[in-house]
């Protein structure tokens, strides 16, 4: 989206000559408008990015200057004109993807794994049967006929049994954590 122009000596001169024919005061209002510019793109969403897109905005009227010669309006509202236009292409753009994760310790997989069987064993056998059969469908049959038949088999309604699968498994992940929290001590 953003053009990476980099602007000539001339060029800003020319910028500067446009905003005011006193140099000095030419510089204090370039310095006003970028400010006022940031202020506006972090007012519409573009915080992160304010600078550069006051930046932008800038080399594009900076690219433009030698067509606005005779222009009689007010500067600061040409400048605001073309940072919507800038704003809307930034806002546009899909934002970058997140990076993703870092993989792994394997030292640390292989230490769960063997907190999981740890605490697996400490369950009952019942609870264990009934996370086995509630988790891993068994040939020929969907997870939910599974769970629907284990439900009839128990004789509890489906959600009853939903909510027993859920505590035993928040107690094993407890269990694990724990676990795992003393072998890293």
């Amino acid at each position: 989206m953003r053009k990476k122009w980099v602007l000539s000596q001339e060029q800003f001169d020319a910028l500067l000559k446009w905003l005011d024919e006193d140099r000095e005061k030419a510089a204090a209002r370039y310095e006003e408008i970028r400010q006022c510019l940031i202020n506006f793109f972090i007012a519409r969403g573009g915080a992160a990015d304010a600078e550069d897109l006051a930046d932008e905005t800038i080399n594009r009227v900076t690219n433009k200057v030698e067509d606005l010669k005779d222009f009689k309006g007010n500067r600061l509202r040409y400048f605001y004109g073309v940072a919507h236009m800038v704003l809307k292409e930034y806002l546009r753009k899909p934002p970058p993807p997140e990076p993703p994760p870092p993989p792994p310790d394997p030292g640390q997989i292989e230490q769960e794994y063997r907190c999981l069987e740890e605490c697996i064993q400490k369950l009952s056998a019942e609870d264990r049967e009934l996370l086995l059969q509630y988790y891993y469908p068994q040939e020929g049959c969907t997870l939910t006929e599974q769970r629907k038949q284990l439900a009839e088999s128990l004789g509890i309604a489906p959600n009853a049994l939903r909510i027993r699968a859920f505590r035993i498994r928040a107690r094993l992940q407890k269990c694990v954590k724990k676990c795992v929290d003393r072998s890293l001590e």
